[in-house]
């Protein structure tokens, strides 16, 4: 697109995974599209709403009148999202009545182009901006916004969804650390965090947890257990570890688990792996490994604890809220400045466009000289790396 002043007809969809307050995104956009005089129009589900619009009785595309956007934070996404966005491997049934995946991007750009529209705005996570990328390159004229309660989305500091995420962490943090006061035992919390461990770090800075475990540094649980009889043998009788979903934990013995024969048939590798580490990924088991671990090497009682999937839920929060409006607001301007292919990027105090090209393939992991990283020594929490 170029700085012409020709009518412009803009689409908007969300990719899959839900996080809150997605419609101050979509009116940030909806609001600068009409300052304009351009027309938006979301896309539902996804690229549902394109690839299979005779499941919608409007066909799939709805327009999007910022006089009329409902941006009451507490209801769902104006737009909906799909569960598979990936248009490179869409799964159908062929001939035989089998599920197959089949490439449908040439397909949804025809679709694109026949319904008039110009560009595409996506609200994406990671995997969403590679297949952006990939569509950018086959002539979509696409801008991204980047969106994740884990915050690991490369080339932006905040991405969009983070600080809900967070404030919602700190407040069940608060909860379970005032009930492992009152029974006298070790509280065990799992976050959000596969990959990076922002929430972890940040959340258990704000309760000033006694331990926080994540991806980012190998965990032995035998110093962590040190740590925590260290702080319990004075007055203090309870404790706080927070733990990222993604947590590895070193010198951990794996539980032996029963491979059905269909899953072994269909993985030769399903019944594990070689690796030394114990890599943690589904959610619950973060907390329950370092529970039992903790309680086996600790007098003290632990019970484990997972927030998990319920920050995904509710009321976005004041910083999201502003900030989903200026991304909205910020990848309307990327196109009117005849940016393609870019991501918008929060790098404070500016809103940049960065190339998708950038932020693809990339985790935001916490830095070792991350400032928190010092915050949270000054504070006492371990991160059970060293020995005590």
């Amino acid at each position: 697109m170029s700085k012409d002043t020709g009518h412009k007809r803009v689409a908007i969809m969300v990719g899959a995974g839900y996080v809150p307050g997605i419609n101050a995104v979509v009116a940030g956009a909806a609001l600068a599209a009409g300052k304009l005089g351009w027309e938006l129009v979301g896309i539902l589900d996804g690229f549902e709403g394109v690839l299979h619009p005779e499941k919608y009785p409007n066909g799939g595309l709805i327009d999007i009148n910022p006089q009329v956007l409902n941006m009451d934070p507490n209801t769902s996404s104006v737009l909906g999202q799909s569960a598979r966005m990936d248009p490179f491997n869409v799964r159908t049934i062929n001939e035989l009545e089998m599920v197959e995946e089949v490439d449908m991007s040439d397909e949804l750009l025809k679709r694109l182009k026949e319904k008039k529209i110009d560009a595409v705005i996506s609200i994406v996570g990671g995997k969403g901006l590679s297949i952006l990328y990939q569509l950018h390159k086959k002539g979509l004229n696409a801008v991204c916004v980047p969106r994740s309660i884990e915050n690991e989305i490369a080339s932006t500091l905040v991405s969009f969804g983070f600080n809900t995420a967070l404030t919602f962490t700190i407040d069940m943090l608060d909860r379970a650390r005032l009930a492992a006061k009152a029974a006298h035992k070790i509280a065990v919390v799992e976050v959000q965090g596969g990959e990076a461990g922002w929430i972890a770090l940040q959340a258990g800075i704000a309760v000033a947890a006694d331990a926080v475990l994540i991806p980012e540094i190998p965990v032995d649980l035998k110093n962590v257990a040190a740590h925590l009889k260290k702080k319990m043998a004075g007055k203090k009788s309870w404790g706080l570890v927070v733990v990222a979903q993604g947590a590895k934990i070193i010198n951990q013995k794996k539980k032996e688990e029963k491979v059905s024969s269909l899953k072994a048939s269909l993985s030769p590798l399903a019944t594990g792996d070689s690796n030394s580490e114990y890599v943690i990924h589904k959610s619950g088991q973060a907390a329950q490994a370092v529970a039992e671990g903790l309680q086996l090497r600790i007098a003290e009682e632990t019970f484990p604890m997972v927030i998990g999937p319920w920050v995904r839920g509710g009321a976005p929060s004041a910083v999201d809220r502003q900030l989903g409006v200026a991304y909205g607001a910020g990848a309307i301007q990327a196109l009117e400045a005849g940016s393609n292919g870019v991501m918008v990027s929060f790098v404070p105090p500016d809103v940049k466009f960065v190339p998708l090209a950038e932020a693809i393939n990339k985790v935001r992991t916490v830095p070792a000289e991350s400032m928190f990283f010092k915050v949270a020594d000054s504070l006492g929490i371990y991160f059970g790396n060293k020995e005590v």
